[in-house]
């Protein structure tokens, strides 16, 4: 492999973009399921409390 090989080209560049914008999507779409299992979790305390009752 040539040194010219290794220097990033627009095609590169673009590539790089486009794959960090095709990962936003699904990270957004993680972080909002993280979220909601969170908030589930630290409602179970009132759920045992409530039935300790």
């Amino acid at each position: 492999m040539a040194f010219y090989d290794l220097v990033p080209g627009p095609e590169l560049v673009e590539r790089i973009t486009a794959r960090r914008a095709g990962l936003d999507e699904p990270e957004e779409h993680l972080a909002k399921q993280l979220a909601a299992g969170r908030a589930e979790r630290d409602e179970l305390p009132v759920a045992e409390g409530v039935l300790a009752r």
